[in-house]
């Protein structure tokens, strides 16, 4: 479980085939100082399994379903990716339950400067459109972020907007994002939960449950 408040930004410093899926070594020298082999570590949002670590460095497997679903799949060597450790029992909740499991993924469509924040606008799945709402919560690339602005319910080309503060800036990657960038999405848990009870309360009695 995480909470979305970024601790450090890494560097994919190696992939290498693993199987269908590879074996990125990640440069975090924050993560990697008491890293335990078997423990979670969100790299831009995916939680991930550390396998191996040196004192700066630490390796996981990502298989193929992930490569698939997620923007990690399109990444390289120099990479640059958000890192944040599992929230420990008992710790401040700083940003919203994050559970390292992406949704899908989205475009930068826009990126509008302003004198000291940025505001990106991104293209949101359409199967995604109704969990996302204005105001509420959304992980992008590992972020916690609230959602500043969000498309009609009928736009055909579902998108959201977020508005990044000078400290998300500089101590995420969204700071370096560009239109065309692919980003990790993952919805709020609680809106999924909404949406699976009303889809169960929606289906006809005696239905497939």
């Amino acid at each position: 479980m995480f909470t979305g408040i970024i601790e450090e930004m890494g560097e994919i410093t190696a992939i290498a085939p693993a199987g269908d899926g590879w074996r990125l070594t990640v440069r975090s020298p924050r993560a990697a100082a008491d890293a335990v082999h078997g423990e979670s570590i969100a790299v831009s949002g995916v939680c991930l399994t550390v396998v191996g670590s040196t004192s700066d460095t630490f390796d996981t497997d990502v298989m193929k379903q992930t490569l698939d679903v997620a923007a990690i799949g399109s990444a390289s060597i120099g990479t640059r990716v958000n890192i944040e450790k599992a929230m420990p029992v008992g710790a401040r909740l700083g940003g919203h339950i994050v559970q390292g499991h992406v949704d899908g993924v989205g475009d930068v469509l826009e990126v509008r400067p302003g004198a000291q924040w940025s505001v990106l606008r991104i293209s949101l799945p359409t199967d995604l459109a109704p969990l996302v709402v204005d105001k509420g919560s959304i992980s992008v690339d590992g972020t916690s972020l609230t959602v500043s602005a969000v498309s009609a319910p009928a736009d055909p080309s579902p998108w959201f907007e977020v508005s990044l503060i000078p400290e998300t800036l500089a101590a995420t990657t969204l700071g370096m994002r560009a239109v065309g960038d692919r980003v990790n999405l993952e919805t709020d848990i609680l809106a999924r939960h909404v949406e699976r009870l009303l889809a169960f309360r929606a289906a006809p009695e005696g239905g497939s449950r």
